[in-house]
């Protein structure tokens, strides 16, 4: 076991002995002892929307006083490693700060209070669902392949496309290996450069609204994917993590293989001092956790009315609150939904 599988197993578990049943003491405390809490802002919508549940969470249930701090995932890390500040990282992918992660949990800089995101984040090979269900047959990705004429490529009809992230992206690498693994091109495919992170969308958005044929890698949590039914293919391969890292994710590997893709996990982090001192925000944290359904369900929602991260966290507390009333004590969550 890695060491950040282990520290996803005691996330796991924490967030386990930590439910609101066993929090009910700790959570009964007198709200004004929270105090001020600081929380990155970061500059994607999925972690900006989870900063914006905390915050109105521990702001109307826990009586905090919270500052939001714009972040980005280095930045953010750096300085809650290096100056202890801001408080809690909501949503941080691991696979960014993977080795400094560790050294920081290690060394008791950093603690990591829950896994956020459940399911992880999901990369992998897609077609709609309509294609499944008119071909049963098509749930791997060698089965996909063996039918190009379900999914022309835009200039070239005659052959199936394999739609690859943009430029500059490394799932564009991983693709480009794995097109060349699966032997892809001899099978009447060409792998297609979608251009940009518009095109990619725009691929996906303009194949479904014609009710065509679609291929090609994508991830989750996405907007896209709350818009659109799609499935991801069994990459007919387990895992092999070791030629993942040292071929799939390397340009110009020699010698790809077939392989799948790694899940991503994704924390949320605070600092150690934060930990020790504030046992009323660990309490929540170590509850509070979505999957890529509701937060695909999320971000479909914010791109499509152009709402910001305030809007969003109001929306998910409207649209779920089974879910989010599941992380409280019944006394918190009647001073949340007074303020909502």
């Amino acid at each position: 076991m890695t060491k950040l599988s282990e520290i996803s197993l005691i996330a796991l578990v924490a967030g386990a002995l930590f439910s609101p049943l066993t929090l009910t003491s700790a959570h009964a405390q007198e709200s004004d002892t929270c105090g001020r809490v600081s929380i990155a802002e970061m500059n994607w919508a999925s972690a900006g929307f989870a900063a914006w549940v905390d915050k109105i969470i521990l702001e109307e249930g826990y009586g905090c006083r919270v500052d939001l701090i714009t972040g980005d995932t280095m930045p953010t890390f750096t300085s809650m490693n290096e100056k202890g500040e801001p408080d809690i990282a909501p949503e941080l992918w691991v696979n960014a700060v993977k080795d400094p992660l560790n050294a920081a949990t290690e060394e008791g800089r950093l603690i990591v209070a829950s896994q956020i995101l459940s399911d992880g984040g999901i990369e992998g090979w897609w077609v709609p669902k309509y294609i499944v269900d008119a071909n049963p047959e098509i749930t791997t990705v060698e089965a996909a392949l063996a039918r190009p004429d379900l999914f022309p490529a835009p200039e070239r009809p005659d052959r199936g496309a394999v739609m690859n992230c943009p430029a500059g992206w490394n799932c564009q690498i991983s693709t480009e290996n794995l097109f060349r693994a699966y032997d892809a091109g001899s099978k009447g495919f060409d792998l297609v450069d979608s251009g940009s992170a518009a095109g990619l969308d725009g691929s996906i958005a303009g194949a479904v609204q014609r009710e065509r044929g679609w291929l090609g890698y994508y991830w989750a949590p996405t907007p896209v994917l709350g818009k659109y039914e799609m499935v991801r293919l069994d990459m007919g391969a387990e895992l092999d993590r070791a030629h993942f890292d040292a071929c799939t994710a390397v340009a110009d590997c020699p010698d790809p293989k077939p392989n799948a893709y790694p899940v991503a996990e994704v924390f949320t982090v605070v600092t150690k001092r934060f930990s020790e001192s504030n046992g009323v925000v660990m309490g929540y944290l170590q509850t509070r956790s979505w999957g890529n359904d509701v937060l695909n369900e999320v971000l479909a929602w914010m791109d499509t009315n152009q709402a910001t991260n305030e809007d969003a966290a109001y929306h998910f507390m409207e649209q779920h609150p089974d879910l989010w009333k599941a992380w409280l004590t019944p006394e918190i969550t009647a001073k949340v939904e007074k303020a909502l």
